[in-house]
């Protein structure tokens, strides 16, 4: 059966793509073929070839199907800012319908385990009132939480497991991201957060001196994931 999921944060700079690669190497090692999008990137360096982002690169890395940049991230933008703010800046019309087609484009190649990344965190404003949330929402795709650990985090990864269940969507698993390893109480974090959040930890990811896919993806266990029926 295939699995496809979107990988969401508690925030920005929490390590969603990190994490995104190492799931994905994971699903791998356990001889699964591989997709990947991220539909909507800022911060994008000018490069021969195009606008590039580096979290895109990293996914299209991991990726087993023959996918081709623009597959994996159709709009690109050059500042790092708000993907809406920079979409406006250079005149497109940031709108759900533009991200959707390309996203199911890649869900359509089949891949047995499939990551859609999204930018930020849950409520990422897209053009007019819609937000990037709407995606999985129109997908239908169970969610995958990058909780960025830190002081706070108990707080933005309870509210972002409400709005994912209250957009009537299911939280399939999290992941701990240790990117504070100095948090105070950092064991009873982790336990606070295991005990409230409706689903189950796919593993605890320590601060890496090199956070290759290969060196994540030794933190995580797939088979954990809920897979919705």
């Amino acid at each position: 059966m295939t699995q496809a999921y979107f990988v969401t944060g508690t925030d920005t700079e929490v390590g969603k793509t990190t994490i995104a690669a190492g799931l994905l190497h994971a699903a791998r090692l356990a001889g699964l073929s591989t997709a990947a999008a991220k539909p909507v990137a800022s911060g994008c360096e000018v490069t021969a070839e195009g606008l590039r982002n580096s979290d895109a690169l990293a996914l299209l890395g991991e990726c087993t199907l023959p996918l081709t940049y623009a597959q994996v991230n159709p709009l690109a933008f050059a500042p790092a800012i708000a993907p809406h703010l920079a979409a406006r800046e250079a005149g497109v019309a940031l709108t759900l319908d533009a991200l959707l087609a390309p996203v199911q484009q890649v869900l359509a190649q089949g891949a047995d385990f499939t990551l859609v990344e999204g930018a930020g965190g849950w409520r990422v404003p897209l053009a007019g009132q819609a937000n990037l949330s709407d995606l999985p929402i129109a997908l239908g795709l169970p969610v995958i939480l990058v909780v960025g650990v830190r002081l706070g985090c108990i707080n933005h990864a309870l509210l972002t497991a409400e709005a994912i269940a209250r957009d009537g969507l299911t939280l399939a698993g999290w992941v701990a991201n240790i990117v504070d390893p100095h948090t105070a109480r950092l064991e009873e974090n982790l336990a606070t957060l295991a005990e409230r959040l409706p689903a189950p930890c796919l593993g605890q990811v320590p601060r890496l001196a090199q956070a290759s896919p290969a060196a994540v993806a030794a933190y995580l266990q797939l088979d954990l994931l809920e897979i919705p029926t």
